[in-house]
């Protein structure tokens, strides 16, 4: 089969097509005939070992694993002799969440996932490339909002990043939950598409600094770490929560200085989702029903995913970026 895979940390030039092992299906596992993968953070931190952190786990001089992808949509092409939550021919999507191991990472014809682990059947009425947008940022919306932000209906909510693909799901998200008013912070550009999904209140950035408008949320969610903790503390209600969702910038401590200071206190939170089998299962009810659909910029093939992470990485996609497989 064909995969993308990269040897060395560095630019998206790193990444290679290549000609791949098909991944073997063990007595638990799914095996799937990839059709699209989205593209995410986590996809250009891996190949570029940044911060560096990190790689004390992902590895010091060179990647230990070398797949990318962390959620993708496809059909069910066999099944380990344990399985029964899935058979072929099902149509699924959901991903390895972290583990970027080769033969499980969706920029890949086929993956090999556990029965038990982020895995669903697909949501009706989506194409392949509309499911494989859902699982990483959609899930990490939804734990955001619902669990770090505590949102309860009637509250307002405010997302910084309200354009990006974690922002979209936001914004919906966030009414589907059923807070009373929603504010979307985005460029110009996208002040339409914000308000399509159903902000109610959208602040241009490049006109209005959304840290002195006078508003007050009781969550904000912020994806973008573009104010500094005490900016955004003026806009929280009196019990009013921050859920950072971007790390401080740099490619050393930074990242995890600027975690440690949020984790300090009491009214900020810092978020990583975890892979949730139950939360997909939350986002495909709400997708179905109407609630929420997967907001898509631009479509890429396999041998273009260099291109389509060097797109992601400029920081100005509207929705989401997927690899069609």
């Amino acid at each position: 089969m064909k995969a993308i895979r990269y040897h060395a940390y560095g630019s998206p030039d790193v990444l290679r097509l290549e000609d791949a092992d098909m991944p073997v299906a063990g007595d638990d596992d799914v095996l799937i005939r990839v059709r699209a993968a989205s593209v995410n953070p986590l996809d250009w931190h891996a190949m570029r070992g940044a911060p560096y952190v990190a790689r004390l786990e992902m590895g010091l001089r060179r990647p230990r694993r070398g797949g990318l992808g962390a959620d993708l949509a496809g059909t069910v092409e066999a099944v380990g002799r344990r399985v029964t939550r899935f058979a072929p021919g099902d149509d699924v999507y959901g991903g390895c969440a972290m583990d970027l191991t080769p033969g499980r990472t969706g920029f890949a014809e086929y993956a090999a996932l556990r029965q038990d682990g982020w895995l669903a059947k697909k949501p009706a009425g989506l194409t392949f490339e509309q499911a494989a947008a859902v699982p990483v940022a959609g899930v990490y919306a939804l734990q955001a909002l619902r669990d770090k932000g505590g949102l309860k209906a009637g509250q307002r909510v405010l997302v910084n990043g309200a354009a990006g693909g974690v922002g979209t799901f936001a914004v919906q998200l966030a009414k589907a939950l059923g807070a009373a008013e929603v504010t979307g912070v985005c460029s110009t550009r996208n002040v339409e598409l914000v308000r399509s999904i159903g902000a109610d209140q959208v602040i241009d950035y490049t006109e209005r600094d959304y840290t002195r408008t006078g508003g007050r949320y009781d969550v904000l969610l912020d994806l973008v770490a573009n104010h500094g903790l005490l900016a955004n503390r003026r806009v929280l209600a009196g019990t009013g929560v921050l859920v950072a969702g971007a790390p401080a910038k740099g490619q050393w401590v930074g990242p995890l200085l600027g975690v440690a200071k949020v984790m300090l206190l009491r009214w900020a939170t810092f978020f990583l989702a975890s892979p949730s089998p139950d939360d997909l299962d939350v986002m495909t009810g709400l997708i179905e029903q109407g609630r929420v659909t997967p907001v898509i910029d631009r479509t890429f093939s396999l041998d273009e995913t260099a291109e389509a992470v060097r797109y992601l990485e400029r920081g100005h996609a509207r929705g989401k970026v997927v690899i069609t497989v």
